[in-house]
């Protein structure tokens, strides 16, 4: 996926394997340094029937920045253990929200990250998580 084909930042990439993330966004991001910067352009279909961005959408681009965060932008498999949300102000249709996922403490296997989400210039949503490295990978269970 381009990220100028949803009005993004051309800077930005699409993490490519997870159908969820395309489905619900898509979502797209960017490493500036440590910092996970990630973005989304808010269409129609994100919004409730109050006309703005679902709180499930942007709880689910909140754990994808803190995942982002956690794993550097890699390929390196990381799950989420806790994902603590504020809702602070609303966002609309045709909005750009713009994340920022700083990494506070990375331990042996589990990494704590505070999340920001901003629409024009505003924040929406802070969030706090604790992500867990999966060493060997992931596996679902058959």
């Amino acid at each position: 996926m381009n990220p100028q084909d949803f009005d993004v930042p051309a800077d930005y990439r699409h993490w490519v394997g997870d159908a969820a993330e395309d489905h619900i966004g898509p979502f797209f991001f960017r490493m500036d340094n440590d910092v996970a910067c990630t973005a989304f352009r808010v269409r129609d279909n994100h919004c409730n029937g109050h006309k703005s961005v679902h709180g499930g959408l942007l709880m689910a681009f909140a754990d994808y920045t803190l995942c982002i965060a956690a794993n550097g932008g890699s390929n390196v498999s990381v799950a989420t253990v806790t994902c603590n949300n504020e809702f602070i102000a609303p966002a609309f249709a045709g909005d750009l929200i713009l994340g920022r996922g700083e990494v506070t403490r990375r331990g042996g296997s589990l990494v704590f990250v505070r999340v920001v989400l901003e629409s024009n210039g505003e924040v929406i949503l802070t969030s706090s998580g604790v992500i867990k490295i999966l060493r060997n990978g992931f596996s679902a269970p058959v």
